[in-house]
């Protein structure tokens, strides 16, 4: 990939997570239509997080103190710690607002702002509940294709097998083919059981307000 069109990928990835922030604000969520099932993954990283949030604030509050003499250093210095505070909140934001989503044909993952994955349920093979620590990043498994992760938290919890290979498109646009994908829900048996009732045709994937009653909206 080019760099203008590598660049313009994350634009499109900062432009996501700031648009995250004020969906997250109005407590609604993104691309889950009427009928739907949303599948929440965000629980797992919050309280680190948070976490993390707070020290920003901490250290920003902390080097306005030591840089109060030097104005133009800590006008720079502040912009650059206000913007990594919403940097992290955004991280949880899209996380809230960009849920896995089970619909009447397929089942999308998604990595927070940062990417997304259509899986036909004709494709799904099996479902199974699999708490794992995951990888560092997605590798080839056993056969021709590889696997793909969704981690939260630094493990998975559901491992999907697929019975074609599906086409997984990174942030920066690079194709991958996957065979298994192994992804993270707050719910991991409940979702498994509302997989495996899609997959079969036994059931509708559910109310998607459900978790919460949020409201739902379309990108």
């Amino acid at each position: 990939m080019s760099r203008r069109g590598a660049l313009r990928r994350l634009a499109a990835h900062e432009g996501r997570w700031q648009r995250s922030l004020l969906w997250w604000v109005a407590r609604r969520r993104i691309g889950v239509a009427p009928g739907e099932r949303a599948l929440g993954y965000a629980a797992a990283q919050a309280a680190f997080v948070y976490g993390l949030a707070f020290v920003c604030v901490v250290e920003t509050v902390g080097l306005s103190v030591l840089l109060a003499g030097a104005p133009v250093v800590h006008g720079v210095l502040l912009v650059l710690d206000v913007y990594t505070v919403l940097m992290v909140l955004g991280f949880q934001a899209a996380a809230v607002t960009r849920p896995h989503v089970l619909g009447a044909g397929d089942l999308r993952l998604r990595d927070g702002a940062r990417q997304e994955l259509r899986i036909p349920l004709g494709r799904i093979a099996s479902v199974r509940h699999d708490l794992r620590f995951s990888r560092a990043e997605a590798r080839s498994g056993g056969g021709a294709a590889g696997v793909a992760e969704f981690a939260v938290g630094g493990q998975t919890s559901v491992t999907v097998e697929l019975s074609e290979p599906v086409v997984l498109e990174g942030l920066l646009g690079r194709r991958t083919a996957v065979g298994t994908v192994r992804f993270h829900a707050d719910d991991a048996r409940a979702a498994v059981r509302a997989l495996r009732e899609a997959v079969a045709g036994d059931g509708s994937p559910g109310d998607a307000a459900g978790a919460g009653g949020a409201a739902v909206t379309r990108p």
